[in-house]
Formats: C-alpha cells, structure tokens, sequence
C-alpha cells in the first residue's frame, strides 16, 4: 500500500480540488475581494513577513499562499494535485499576483526547486498523507537557510484516533501502519463524492524529534482546544467562531502549533 499511496491520494485531491474550490467553505468570491485565509494560530507565529521568501509546502490550491503574499512575501506553492496547481495559477491570475505555484510530491521536491527560503510554511490537514516524517521534517530542512524560520499548524493526532462522528477510538495514536479509507471530504458539495485515500497518525513525538534531529530548533510549541475550521461532525461553534467537538465539551486537543529555527 505504501508504493500506491500517492497515485491514489492523488486521484483524490483531483477530484476534491474540483469540488473544494466552488465551496462556500472556501469562499472563493470573498477571498478574491481581499478576506485573509490564515487563521490567527498561525498569524500569531509567522510575524513580520514583508520581503521575505516563503515556501509554502502542500498548498492546496493556494489561498494561504496568496495570503502570505498579501502580508508582503514572495511566495512559492508547492502541492502533488495538478488540478489544484491550476486553480491556484487562476486564482493568481485573477488577483495580478507575482505567487510560483509548482506540481511536484513533496518528497520530489529536493529533485525540481534549488533555494533557500526565510521561512517554510505548512498547515492543517498536511502530514497525515505523508508515510515518513523523518523524510519530511529534511525536506523542510533542505529549504530553510540558515537563521530561517519554520511555521506549523496542523490538527491534532488525538483527533484522528476517533471514529467520524466520535463516539468510539477507532485508530492508534502511533504510526505503525496506514490507514485505509473511502470518504467524501469536508466542504460542501463534496456529499456524493467517495473515494479511497491512504493516511498515517503521526504523534507528536515523532513530529518534533523528527524536526530537532533536523537541525530545527523549537521556539514555540502550542495546543488548542477548538479547530479554526469547521470540517468534523458534530461540532460547536463559539460566539468567536472557534469550533470544537460537542460531545467533548472542549476537553481534546484539536490543533498543535510549531515555530522552529533552523540551526
């Protein structure tokens, strides 16, 4: 399974992309009259970013990476799905942006892109498609220059243990094998849409002794009760637009947050 995993998740961000970019949930038409598509975990981490080279790893189809730019970076995208590379080039084109968007596996990358970046960026719903994050964390590694800043929000590992609607742990927190599944997707329009997908649990150790042995160097590391997205069942929204998993009553941990320096 892990020699076909990427020929299959790639069929399926295909055909999500498709999908995912006429969503509400992700409200193209806002975006394109000026809305920011970060969230305030990760603003409150990437700081000043006027001038500064970012590298945007598993982008989607490139709000976040168009957000960066209006916070004043030269951005650079990176996503395996060709059909999310191309709605990210005509969102860019419809906003006169100057953001590269490149189709390449995130493990490939090393192979088409020879830079060195200020900061590396990556966020929510990223490393679980991945089967080896000690390979991942020397990817961010290779690209940040020395004194270069990584930024990290990602959902939970806990949350993944569980069942869709949460009422039973259903997977190990450890990655110790792949996880298998047929789902839709988590915007609207996405309700008849079925397709096979392969995903790991990464834990937290492995992620952050994974980075440290990468020469990145941990500065802030954070936990979140709430998602800022309301992408599983059963959620609660607050009066500030946090979302969280009713029936827990806001006791998980639903988001981690890393700000590392590369050494």
């Amino acid at each position: 399974m892990k020699d076909d995993y990427l020929k299959i998740n790639k069929d399926t961000w295909n055909k999500r992309s498709e999908i995912h970019f006429d969503s509400t949930f992700y409200d193209n038409e806002s975006f394109l009259k000026g809305r920011n598509s970060l969230n305030s975990i990760e603003l409150g981490l990437l700081g000043n970013l006027k001038g500064k080279k970012v590298l945007h790893l598993q982008c989607h189809f490139g709000q976040d990476t168009l957000s960066l730019e209006r916070l004043g970076a030269e951005v650079t995208g990176v996503d395996f799905s060709d059909v999310a590379i191309e709605k990210a080039n005509q969102l860019a084109s419809k906003l006169g942006s100057s953001a590269r968007f490149i189709c390449c596996d995130l493990y490939r990358l090393p192979e088409v892109l020879e830079e060195e970046f200020d900061m590396v960026f990556t966020s929510y719903g990223t490393i679980g498609w991945l089967p080896d994050i000690e390979r991942w964390a020397k990817v961010v590694s290779l690209f940040l220059r020395t004194g270069g800043h990584f930024v990290f929000a990602e959902f939970h590992p806990v949350v993944w243990m569980f069942s869709d609607d949460f009422s039973q742990i259903q997977y190990r927190y450890f990655n110790d094998e792949p996880i298998v599944e047929m789902e839709s997707s988590y915007t609207d329009g996405a309700e008849n849409l079925s397709s096979k997908n392969v995903s790991w649990n990464h834990g937290l150790a492995e992620v952050v002794t994974a980075l440290l042995t990468s020469n990145i160097q941990i500065e802030q590391f954070q936990e979140f009760d709430y998602s800022p997205y309301n992408c599983f069942l059963g959620t609660k929204e607050t009066p500030d637009g946090k979302f969280f998993i009713e029936k827990m009553g806001r006791k998980l941990p639903m988001v981690y947050a890393i700000k590392g320096l590369k050494k």
